[in-house]
């Protein structure tokens, strides 16, 4: 190559650099604050947002910085969503039903009684008509809803005393996530709506005589087997929990389609990591709480059947009384009945033989 050549290829070169690294520089850097509804210390149902904030700031090289903060930091666990439609934070991540109280159809975004369980749940969001529904609703909260991980089917909580019947439940003042307390109510519950941390102490003073958070490896960080000895199962009111990250419209909207692609990517992450997490953490945690006497038990069958049959009534009444829940709740209930139909042949009948294997 002659000096000409290398001269003009390099006053090229020069010209490109010299663009390019103002337009860099000149690149704002995007910083946006999680609310979490949950304590640091539950590493990982708070972990998913952790995940999601990672993986934001990897696939942009730092350009795009997210800080996670936990319940009562920035906002108490159950004002996340009022902090969110009202810009306080570009971003929150929680268990919808916790916000029933707005409108019963946030339910139907994390759980409802005898719902869809984790893999129905997440088919129904992404390939069916789930989050588009959802996002529909969630317009008039200002709101933009990702997914934000799945615990899986829960457990039904730690009991002070053993439940053999119906007349056992009342008057019992039972902590419960939300939704589910209007259908324990029914049964003659008095259900209570405390935030993670101040479920043990709760449980300890005796202000409430049962709880029920997650599943093993929460219950065991949380010590509730400690002031109550019965474990019962299954969470009839959450066959799984779909987590949210609910993003201000704004704060969404005026993002590049890049940042919206790695937004929407770096939710998905955080959605499988977390429902592999419990899938991975709960049966350890469950081995360490039968060896320290904890009482697993399922619930009677005559608490199991009455339980559905007030579901069923609520929903029908919420069918007439919510045009919102109608709409919503006619396309989960169909999705569900294909599902429980498909699972019934192959799913549940490999689940079912397998568990009387040894292996």
């Amino acid at each position: 190559m002659d000096r000409r050549s290398m001269l003009k290829n390099a006053g090229v070169a020069g010209i490109l650099a010299a663009g390019a690294a103002p337009a860099v520089h000149a690149q704002a850097a995007l910083r946006w604050r999680i609310a979490s509804s949950f304590p640091k210390s539950l590493d990982t149902i708070y972990g998913a947002a952790d995940v999601f904030a990672n993986a934001v700031k990897r696939m942009t090289g730092g350009k795009f910085d997210v800080t996670v903060h936990q319940a009562g930091e920035l906002m108490p666990a159950f004002n996340v969503v009022d902090g969110v439609q009202s810009g306080t934070v570009e971003i929150c991540h929680t268990a919808p039903y916790y916000f029933f109280g707005k409108n019963e159809v946030f339910a139907i975004g994390g759980a409802i009684p005898f719902g869809m369980n984790s893999r129905q749940l997440t088919a129904w969001m992404l390939e069916g008509n789930g989050e588009k529904l959802m996002n529909e609703f969630y317009a008039k909260y200002n709101i933009v809803v990702m997914p934000g991980g799945n615990t899986g089917t829960q457990m039904g909580g730690w009991f002070r005393k053993e439940v053999k019947s119906l007349d056992d439940l009342k008057g019992l003042k039972f902590r419960a996530g939300g939704f589910a307390g209007k259908v324990l109510e029914r049964l003659g519950v008095v259900p209570q709506n405390i935030p993670a941390g101040e479920i043990y102490q709760s449980l300890e003073k005796g202000t409430i005589d049962a709880a029920e958070w997650i599943g093993p490896y929460d219950d065991l960080k949380l010590g509730l087997n400690k002031v109550a000895p019965f474990y019962y199962y299954p969470g009839w009111w959450e066959g799984s929990l779909h987590l949210s990250f609910y993003i201000n419209d704004k704060a969404f909207n005026g993002l590049s389609n890049e940042n919206k692609a790695i937004v929407r990517a770096a939710a998905m992450e955080a959605h499988v990591t977390t429902q592999a997490k419990y899938d991975t953490f709960n049966p350890g945690a469950l081995k360490q709480l039968v060896a320290a006497k904890a009482k697993v038990l399922p619930f009677p069958q005559q608490v199991m059947d009455a339980s559905f049959k007030a579901a069923m009534e609520l929903y029908k009444e919420l069918d007439a009384s919510n045009p919102d829940w109608k709409k919503i709740y006619g396309d989960y209930r169909n999705f569900q009945r294909d599902q429980v139909l498909w699972f019934r042949f192959a799913e549940s009948r490999f689940d079912n033989f397998m568990m009387g294997q040894k292996l």
